[in-house]
C-alpha cells in the first residue's frame, strides 16, 4: 500500500490527513518513484489554506522530492527502473510513492543524497530563477533578501556571494541574524521596522537595483521604498498572506519601478530549461559553492506538525519530511 497525506477541505495543518492508498500504476509518459525525502515549502502551506486552489480535491499537497524508480510507463526514454531522480514544482509530493510526468524528473549525481535533493530541488532551482533569469545578478550588485535564514534565503545568500553581490538579508531574530552571515550575508536587518531606512545608509544612499520579498503584503510598500529608480520589485512568496489592491500608480511614484511575480513553473516548462537549471544547481553543490542545509525533518506522517513549524517562523533552513 501508499501512505499519503491528502487535503479533503482547506484550513489549518489539522486538515493534512494521514491515508492509505493503493499501489500506483503509471500511465503514458509516467514514472512511479518510491520516495526517500520529500521537500516543504510555504507554497504548500498555501495550497492547504486555500490561498492557491487544487484542481480538485481530495489532493496531495508536496511539490518537491526524490527517490528511485519503480515502474515505467509505456513511451518513457532514458528512465528505467532503479534509477534515482528528483523533481521541482510538480503537485502530489506527500506520499511513500508517487507517479509523476517523466519529463518532469532529473536524475541525480551519484553524489547527491535524496534529502539533499529533497532541500534544494524547489528551492534551489527558483534561486535559479531568482537570480539568473528575474534579474541576472551581477558583481558588485547590492541586493535585498527577505527570510535569508530559510531555505530560499540561505541558498540566496551563498550563490548571490559567489556571484560577487552583496547580500543585505532580513531575518526575525539575531540567531537568524548569524546564520544568514554565515551563509554569505554581508549585512543583516533584523525585523522588518525601518527596512528602508537601514537599507538607505548601509548603501550610502544609492538604494538597490532589485529587491527579493518573499514576505507578501506586510512588506509590499516597504520593499518598494528600497529600490533605486528604475529597479525591479520580485515579490515571490506570501509568507504574510498575498499582495492585493496595488495601485500601479505607486511604482512611478517611487522612480519608475518595474513590479514582477514569477513562478518556477513557468520558468522551467520547457524540459532543456529544467534540464540546464538542474546541472547548474548541481555543479554548484558538487563544487561546495553551495551547501544546503536541512533544518529540521519530520516523518511523512507528522506533516502537519512541519506546517506548523513552518508557519510559526521557527525553522531554518531547509525543511523535509521522511517516508
Amino acid at each position: 500500500m501508499n501512505t499519503v497525506i491528502r487535503v479533503h477541505g482547506y484550513g489549518g495543518p489539522d486538515v493534512l490527513r494521514v491515508e492509505t492508498l493503493p499501489v500506483p500504476t503509471p500511465g503514458p509518459g509516467e514514472i512511479v518513484v518510491r520516495q526517500e525525502a520529500i521537500g516543504v515549502n510555504f507554497i504548500d502551506t498555501y495550497f492547504r489554506s486555500g490561498l492557491y486552489r487544487f484542481p480538485s480535491l481530495p489532493a496531495i499537497p508536496g511539490m518537491e522530492g526524490a527517490g528511485t524508480i519503480t515502474a515505467v510507463g509505456d513511451g518513457v526514454s532514458g528512465l528505467r527502473t532503479g534509477m534515482r531522480v528528483a523533481y521541482p514544482a510538480t503537485p502530489g509530493g506527500y506520499a511513500t510513492l508517487r507517479t509523476i510526468a517523466a519529463d518532469r524528473v532529473v536524475v541525480l549525481p551519484n553524489d547527491i543524497t535524496a534529502q539533499t535533493a529533497a532541500a534544494i530541488m524547489l528551492r534551489g532551482l527558483s534561486v535559479h530563477m531568482l537570480l539568473r533569469d528575474v534579474y541576472r545578478v551581477q558583481p558588485g550588485d547590492d541586493i535585498l533578501v527577505y527570510a535569508a535564514a530559510g531555505g530560499v534565503g540561505l541558498l540566496m545568500c551563498q550563490w548571490a556571494r559567489h556571484l560577487g553581490a552583496r547580500v543585505i538579508g532580513v531575518v526575525s531574530t539575531p540567531e537568524k541574524a548569524a546564520l544568514a552571515k554565515t551563509n554569505g550575508a554581508a549585512d543583516v536587518i533584523i525585523g522588518t521596522d525601518n527596512v528602508a531606512e537601514q537599507v538607505h545608509t548601509l548603501t550610502e544612499g544609492r538604494m538597490l537595483p532589485v529587491v527579493y520579498d518573499s514576505i507578501g503584503k506586510d512588506t509590499f510598500e516597504t520593499s518598494l521604498s528600497c529600490l533605486r529608480p528604475r529597479g525591479l520589485m520580485v515579490s515571490y512568496g506570501n509568507a504574510s498572506g498575498a499582495v492585493t489592491g496595488v495601485d500601479i500608480g505607486t511604482l512611478a511614484s517611487h522612480g519608475s519601478l518595474y513590479l514582477t511575480r514569477p513562478l518556477l513553473m513557468t520558468y522551467i516548462a520547457q524540459r532543456s530549461a529544467l534540464e540546464h537549471a538542474a546541472r547548474e544547481l548541481f555543479a554548484l553543490v558538487e563544487k561546495g559553492v553551495l551547501t544546503p542545509r536541512i533544518g529540521q525533518s519530520f516523518a511523512l506522517k507528522d506533516a502537519a506538525q512541519a506546517h506548523i513549524a513552518l508557519e510559526s517562523r521557527k525553522t531554518t533552513g531547509s525543511t523535509i519530511l521522511l517516508p
